[in-house]
């Protein structure tokens, strides 16, 4: 294989409506690294008229998308996907100082990508519609006949947040693009170096640059204007759930794909294998430094081993590497220094309150040291509030039953992991835990990409995953054809 060109340089210059233009000095954006306060690179911040235009542009370029065949569509998206695979070195190096992801996580990132592109290419395909007659219904003849088919939404507007800022920008522009949508992409402040150069391997992919635009600059100047767009047919966007309410709120009647905020529970019985419980429940908890919606947020554990499993998580908690992201350390700094000042005042808060430190709590400007709690209350934050940060409590419950009072008393309902050697018991616990998926013996995680994805109460509003995201992008048209009765005899 050839080795590919290298991507461009991020230097705030962008592209209107397909047209290349310079960078505007007054109008461009500073991406400075979490990882040692550098400047990583710059976009350009695109004004409400800029945003028009793009807008426009898209919308009058979706209907000759959508007519081209979707083999081609597909055989588009298979080549983006070996242009992320070509640039995944490049790619990951970028995130690890973008977003501070180990390197090794960040080239992970990039391949999974690849992956889910080249599977939602193939997975559209088989997207069919459906075909019934009237008869079926009482009192009907069989008269006519209903064609039911998918057609895409329009203009996609997709929001991926900072944390895996390609992984979840192509789970968005992926099924929008094969189901012959639009895509207007707006990546975080923090990751709109990495969306910038996802949308220019889109375009030389050969996606054609009215389809897809990625529109740079901060959420405070532009979120609104994005969301409230007449010419936006469709949002999907993942974040925290203030944000989504807010975005709820002035979408309107725009159909909307959310995934939001997750305070995830370990739920570990008598019954659990500890040592499998301990690694699972540290992975979970500490991977990306904690910032996942997916992430362990919580353990409720029986009393009965609740002091076995501390010791086991603060042994693995201890040998957990803390550091640079360029040297592959697990817990890696904060993506800004407010999320590190808010993890340290909640730990500040539960141990006033009477929580014990097993170890951790400390803070080097953005780096939070891998922090476990125990004996936490109810009274405490850090019982109910999402950290973002390796922050992981634990609350001793006295029954199953009470550990599931106190999972579904949570705003969010992501997810909840269920350690048991009892598969009885763990389905009749998953059955009342009121959360979009329950792992059972396993920890939280998203995937793999094509098991469907949910969250219920503040966590989100609809269904991801690789053909539900494409269901989700696209809408039923049905064609009735009316039959009238007819003497085949006389037809010559």
């Amino acid at each position: 294989m050839t080795t590919p060109p290298s991507l461009r340089p991020l230097d705030g210059r962008y592209s209107l409506a397909g047209e290349p233009r310079p960078p505007v000095p007054e109008a461009t954006l500073e991406v400075c690294s979490p990882v040692d306060g550098s400047v990583v690179g710059r976009v350009h911040e695109y004004t409400h008229s800029e945003i028009d235009a793009v807008v426009d542009a898209c919308a009058s370029a979706q209907p000759a998308w959508a007519d081209a065949p979707l083999d081609e569509r597909a055989r588009l998206l298979h080549r983006f996907a070996d242009l992320l695979e070509a640039h995944a070195d490049e790619l990951a190096e970028l995130l690890v100082m973008e977003i501070a992801k180990a390197r090794k996580d960040s080239r992970d990132e990039v391949i999974r990508s690849a992956d889910f592109v080249r599977f939602t290419a193939e997975e559209a395909k088989r997207i069919i519609g459906d075909a019934q007659f009237s008869d079926a219904f009482p009192k009907q003849h069989r008269n006519k006949l209903a064609i039911s088919y998918r057609v895409p939404m329009g203009t996609v507007l997709a929001i991926p947040p900072f944390n895996y800022p390609i992984n979840l920008g192509v789970s968005k522009i992926a099924p929008a693009l094969a189901s012959g949508n639009a895509v207007v992409l707006k990546p975080p402040t923090q990751g709109a170096l990495a969306g910038t150069l996802m949308g220019d391997l889109l375009h030389d992919a050969g996606i054609p640059p009215g389809v897809m635009h990625v529109v740079t600059g901060r959420g405070s100047r532009i979120g609104d204007h994005l969301v409230q767009h007449p010419r936006i047919n469709m949002i999907t966007f993942t974040g925290s759930s203030e944000t989504g309410r807010a975005l709820a709120r002035k979408a309107g009647m725009v159909p909307l794909l959310l995934e939001l905020g997750g305070k995830d529970a370990a739920i570990v019985l008598g019954d659990a294998d500890l040592e499998v419980a301990a690694g699972d429940i540290v992975s979970g908890a500490f991977a990306y430094s904690g910032q996942r919606c997916t992430a362990v947020k919580r353990v409720l554990v029986v009393r009965s081993v609740a002091g076995e499993l501390v010791s086991l998580l603060a042994e693995r908690i201890g040998r957990l590497s803390v550091g640079d992201p360029r040297d592959d350390c697990v817990v890696t700094p904060l993506v800004d220094p407010e999320s590190a000042v808010r993890a340290e005042q909640m730990v500040r808060q539960a141990t006033e309150l009477g929580a014990s430190l097993v170890c951790g709590g400390g803070r080097r400007d953005n780096l939070v040291e891998p922090t476990l709690l125990d004996q936490v209350t109810e009274a405490m934050d850090v019982a109910w509030v999402e950290p973002f940060a390796p922050l992981l409590p634990v609350i001793r419950v006295g029954s199953a039953a009470e550990a599931v009072e106190l999972s579904n008393r949570s705003e969010y309902g992501l997810q909840a992991a269920i350690f048991s050697r009892d598969v009885d018991v763990a389905t009749q616990i998953a059955l009342r835990l009121d959360v979009g998926t329950v792992q059972v013996n396993g920890r939280t995680a998203r995937g793999p990409d094509h098991f469907p994805f949910i969250g219920t109460k503040s966590s989100g509003m609809g269904t991801q995953g690789v053909r539900y995201s494409i269901e989700a992008m696209t809408r039923m048209k049905s064609m009735v054809l009316n039959m009238r009765p007819l003497d085949l005899e006389a037809v010559r």
